[in-house]
């Protein structure tokens, strides 16, 4: 196998692990508003449904926007350290989503700053911890090993 294709190889899984966890992220924001809803006992599966099938796919869409940039250098990181182990990829989560908290900081014009209050803030802490161990799931277990691919990959001799 080419480097080239151990390349691709990796940058395909680590596409997926962020989408994946941009989907865990918005499963555990969906399933924290679901609890502050409190909905009668004969709406709970009709409201869970309706939460799985549209409300998480479409709000990972809005935690996979905000979170990119911030999310890339962890993932580099981690993938150039070779770190396999799941509370670098938590805490790098974590991390992850306070710097979004930083840049939704500036973006309230509508004088209700819900950045400033403590719990939406640690849920969206609680969100990339969440998606950090999902990230660590698809991708994040197998950091690195692309260097021992390119390195076991045999030289062929020159003509």
């Amino acid at each position: 196998m080419t480097a080239t294709l151990v390349y691709l190889g990796r940058f395909l899984v680590l596409i997926l692990g962020y989408a994946i966890a941009s989907l865990a992220a918005s499963l555990f924001l969906n399933v924290l508003l679901f609890s502050a809803i409190n909905p009668r006992p004969e709406e709970t599966l009709p409201v869970v449904v309706g939460s799985m099938v549209f409300s998480v796919p479409f709000f990972a869409l809005f935690v996979a926007y905000f979170a990119f940039i911030p999310a890339v250098p962890a993932m580099l990181l981690g993938e150039i350290l070779g770190k396999r182990d799941w509370l670098f990829y938590a805490l790098a989560g974590a991390v992850v989503a306070a710097v979004v908290i930083g840049m939704l900081t500036g973006m309230a014009e509508t004088g209700q700053d819900f950045v400033s209050d403590p719990g939406f803030a640690l849920a969206i802490i609680g969100s990339g911890l969440f998606g950090g161990m999902a990230y660590w799931l698809v991708a994040g277990r197998s950091a690195g090993r692309w260097r021992e691919a390119i390195a076991r990959e045999p030289t062929s001799p020159a003509p």
